[in-house]
């Protein structure tokens, strides 16, 4: 039995650029009829893309935003929560205000885009509510402390939405991504030693790609994936598995190294 999606209707925050956009692309690809959901957009999505400008830390853009969606298309079948930001500095000097966005943008969205599904979810007889996480919500990495605990959040808040919306037939589960270079993390720009120390914590020695993602997502969305809910879906080319702390970053900021000795 193939995977079809044919009509689906599916709302993908943060898509006008990077990993969102080539999630949208690939849910219409499959025949979806897909919401892209962005604070602004740069470029045009592809035809077949209806984009909305929507704040995903302000409840009332985004109950507007999915109150367009429900009138345009009727309902929602399928929502991707992908909006995120990244927030590097160690927990001694980062600001207060940047980690809070982390959790923000990173949580909240989260939380204001699945509640507002719910209802139009609950009429339609289920739905899926994916959510983007990420490794370093399991493996710690040294500069990361916002963005890592606040997926790390995500992943409860799964867990706790499966366990609510699961008598209603809407499922609720995470994604893991790797290392995908895009242009909020610059993986693609480090000096080639730096690249092959990452590449190197990973089992398949290679950058993760935007359709690694999609494929994992449209399979999540599918009838096919109807009994898993409640997880945390591993899809980083083995970051996991290798379970190696990381310095996320070097830039300005980032923590000091400190003695090899420094224990005591």
């Amino acid at each position: 039995m193939l995977i079809d999606l044919r009509d689906r209707v599916v709302v993908v925050s943060g898509a006008a650029q990077g990993i969102g956009r080539a999630i949208a692309e690939r849910f219409l690809e499959e025949g979806c009829r897909v919401f892209g959901l962005d604070l602004r957009f740069r470029d045009a999505l592809p035809e077949g893309v209806t984009a909305i400008v929507a704040d995903v830390t302000d409840q009332a853009s985004v109950r507007a935003a999915i109150a367009q969606v429900v009138e345009a298309a009727g309902r929602v079948d399928v929502l991707v929560n992908n909006a995120g930001i990244n927030v590097e500095g160690s927990v001694e000097t980062i600001d207060p205000a940047r980690f809070q966005a982390a959790f923000d943008v990173n949580v909240g969205g989260v939380f204001l885009l699945s509640q507002a599904v719910i209802p139009a979810m609950k009429a339609a007889g289920g739905g899926r509510i994916i959510n983007a996480a990420s490794f370093a919500a399991v493996i710690p990495s040294v500069g990361a402390a916002a963005y890592g605990a606040s997926k790390a959040a995500v992943v409860q808040f799964t867990r706790v939405l499966a366990s609510e919306l699961g008598p209603w037939g809407i499922t609720v589960n995470a994604y893991a991504p790797g290392m995908i270079p895009t242009a909020m993390n610059g993986f693609a720009e480090m000096p080639e030693p730096a690249q092959d120390r990452l590449l190197d914590t990973l089992s398949i020695r290679r950058w993760e790609r935007p359709d690694d993602v999609a494929d994992l997502l449209v399979f999540l969305a599918s009838d096919r994936a109807g009994y898993i809910t409640g997880t945390l879906v591993d899809v980083s080319g083995g970051k996991l598995a290798t379970q190696m702390p990381q310095r996320a970053y070097e830039g300005e900021g980032a923590p000091e190294r400190g003695p090899r000795d420094g224990a005591r």
